[in-house]
């Protein structure tokens, strides 16, 4: 089985490609390829990970639509023309909208309140109406992903954490969905073997609060850290930061039952273990 990779140098990209030993990937860049004069006759599955990915500050929503819509469109367009068989796609559960008190499944209405949930919710919807017996769209919806040589805010946190005695963030009683990033590879893989199509939700089994999952940083680095309470902190977040403190304080919740009974899957990792495992490759 031969598979396109788009976004093989992202961060989730890197570890399929590293990690998988059972398919074999060949990478694509829109920068570095022509997508137009690239033959994809000879793949039986394209990966699509490469996406303009949330940003904290926003985007101009053009930029959301020709990265995650355009593009993603012309790359599938052009494999079912060509014969692929099988496309999958990176999503995320921001085309639900934001945190919420609402547990999040598979088939839990979208509403999307950003331009980036707003651009994967586009493509989704004109990918399914490419899928037909002969070419199977397949939609993995993922919640925060980490692991080694993550970045962004959870790479912060840990920087944080390790170089911060006293953090005020005790009694944080959120519950937040998150997914290591072997769990969703070993969710891609399963995916792309049994060919299946719709839209799947990738998670951890359980998920944690915003203190239990700094606590557990610090165990994993070795550091002892005193997490504790500030409500006027709490309330200057809140105003100064309303999106931080949201992903901060607010729940998050998903359950992707539906998800492990239809694949016959299990995550073949522990929260504890991918945290131990993403402190392992951030101190290499």
């Amino acid at each position: 089985m031969r598979i396109l990779l788009t976004g093989s140098t992202g961060f989730i990209g890197n570890y399929f490609a590293n990690n998988n030993t059972s398919l074999d990937t060949i990478p694509f860049s829109f920068q570095c390829d022509d997508i137009q004069n690239f033959d994809l006759s000879n793949f039986d599955t394209i990966i699509h990970l490469a996406a303009l990915v949330h940003q904290m500050k926003g985007a101009d929503p053009a930029e959301y639509h020709q990265t995650n819509v355009t593009q993603t469109l012309q790359l599938a367009k052009k494999a079912k023309k060509e014969g692929v068989k099988h496309f999958v796609f990176m999503s995320t559960v921001k085309v639900y909208g934001e945190e919420s008190n609402t547990i999040y499944t598979e088939n839990t209405p979208c509403n999307p309140k950003d331009n980036y949930g707003r651009s994967k919710l586009i493509a989704e919807v004109e990918l399914q109406k490419l899928n037909n017996e002969y070419f199977t769209v397949s939609i993995i919806r993922t919640p925060v992903v980490y692991g080694a040589k993550v970045k962004a805010n959870i790479k912060n946190l840990i920087n944080l954490v390790r170089t911060m005695p006293i953090l005020p963030f005790g009694n944080i009683g959120n519950l937040r969905s998150m997914v290591y990033v072997g769990n969703l590879s070993a969710l891609i893989e399963k995916i792309v073997q049994l060919r299946e199509e719709g839209i799947f939700l990738a998670s951890d089994n359980t998920p944690i609060s915003t203190s239990e999952f700094i606590r557990k940083i610090a165990d994993a680095l070795g550091k002892k850290r005193y997490l504790i309470n500030i409500p006027l902190f709490e309330r200057m977040l809140k105003f100064l930061i309303p999106s931080f403190y949201q992903r901060l304080f607010g729940n998050l919740i998903v359950d992707n039952t539906d998800t492990k009974k239809r694949l016959d899957f299990q995550n073949p990792y522990t929260t504890d273990e991918g945290i131990r495992l993403m402190i392992q490759g951030v101190k290499r």
